[in-house]
C-alpha cells in the first residue's frame, strides 16, 4: 500500500480566488513546491482533492477546469514534482444535490485510495477549511494540517493549524 499527501487546491496549493480558473489568475502558495518535494522525497504519492463548484454554478467549464489543471500539474513537472491525480468535484448542494464527492463528504479520498491503493491510515491532508479536514478525518487519515495563513481559526480537529506550509515539516523558513 502507499501513503499520499492529499492537498486541497485554492488555498493549499494556490492563492485563492473565487472560482478560478484562467492560468494568468493563478498563484502559487510559497512553500508549495518544498513541502511537495518533502513528501514526494519520502514515498509520498501526491494528490490534489477539490471542491469546484463554479462549474455548476457556470461561472467556467470542465474544459476550462481541465486546461488550468494540465498547465498546474506541468508547473509541478518542471519542479521534479508528480501528481498523480487530480480529483475535482464540480457540484454545489443547492443546485445538483448532495454528492458524495463534495468535501466535507469523503468520496475524492476514497476514490484515490481504491484507484491507487492508498494507505490512508499513514496518509496526510493539508486543507484551508474544515471541510477539508472534516473529509479526510471520516476517510480515516489520521495526520491533518489547517493551513491557515491569516491566522483566522483558532480552533480545528485538525493535527494542527499553521501559517505556513514549512511548519507541516518543521522546514526552516526566514
Amino acid at each position: 500500500m502507499h501513503k499520499a499527501l492529499f492537498l486541497d487546491r485554492d488555498g493549499v496549493v494556490n492563492v485563492e480566488i473565487n472560482y478560478l480558473y484562467k492560468i494568468e489568475n493563478f498563484e502559487f502558495i510559497d512553500g508549495i513546491f518544498e513541502l511537495c518535494n518533502h513528501y514526494q522525497n519520502m514515498g509520498y504519492l501526491i494528490f490534489i482533492v477539490t471542491n469546484q463548484s463554479g462549474i455548476d454554478r457556470g461561472y467556467y467549464n470542465e474544459d476550462d477546469f481541465n486546461i488550468l489543471t494540465l498547465w498546474m500539474i506541468e508547473e509541478f513537472a518542471k519542479r521534479g514534482i508528480e501528481i498523480k491525480k487530480v480529483y475535482f468535484c464540480p457540484h454545489h448542494p443547492d443546485i445538483s444535490g448532495i454528492c458524495n464527492c463534495r468535501k466535507p463528504s469523503s468520496g475524492m479520498l476514497l476514490e484515490a485510495q481504491k484507484e491507487f491503493n492508498i494507505d490512508l491510515k499513514k496518509s496526510i491532508l493539508v486543507g484551508d477549511k474544515e471541510s477539508d479536514i472534516e473529509a479526510a478525518i471520516s476517510a480515516g487519515i489520521k495526520e491533518t494540517y489547517l493551513f491557515d495563513e491569516n491566522k483566522i481559526y483558532n480552533k480545528s480537529k485538525a493535527t494542527k493549524i499553521v501559517s505556513k506550509l514549512g511548519e507541516i515539516y518543521n522546514a526552516d523558513f526566514k
